[in-house]
């Protein structure tokens, strides 16, 4: 007999996150003291993610503010990530600034839309590709 998966509270919808992986980093000074900064990107952690629709109205809104809105990730709450960091989707080479981080409502587990715009400066990551 099939048996609801178990939620906290009624109403709740459940999250599959099987659209892939997305690397966060956090940007850091890599310059020696008295140097020109040298940003440099320090991995936090990896999330599993599901892909949402880029809806016209975020994305004419982020062409009015000059920002190129790409990808809406739907990921679980795991560790802090905030607007200062960049995500990195595994399989593409781009970088992305992540432009807002916003709570969702009602689904299990607990979890944030990430929109991401892509940045024009690639950043170099610190310690390649296993940090973290």
């Amino acid at each position: 007999m099939w048996k609801a998966p178990y939620r906290p509270r009624e109403h709740e919808i459940s999250q599959t996150y099987n659209d892939g992986l997305v690397d966060i980093y956090r940007v850091e000074d890599d310059a020696e003291p008295g140097y020109a900064p040298k940003p440099s990107l320090i991995k936090v952690g990896v999330l599993a993610f599901e892909e949402r629709r880029l809806g016209i109205q975020r994305y004419y809104q982020g062409r009015q503010n000059q920002v190129q809105i790409e990808h809406v990730l739907r990921v679980r709450k795991g560790f802090p990530v905030d607007t200062q960091m960049v995500a990195v989707i595994r399989g593409a080479e781009a970088q992305y600034a992540i432009d807002l981080v916003q709570n969702v409502p009602d689904v299990y587990p607990a979890s944030w839309d990430l929109t991401l715009a892509r940045v024009a400066q690639v950043l170099p990551i610190q310690g390649g590709e296993d940090n973290g």
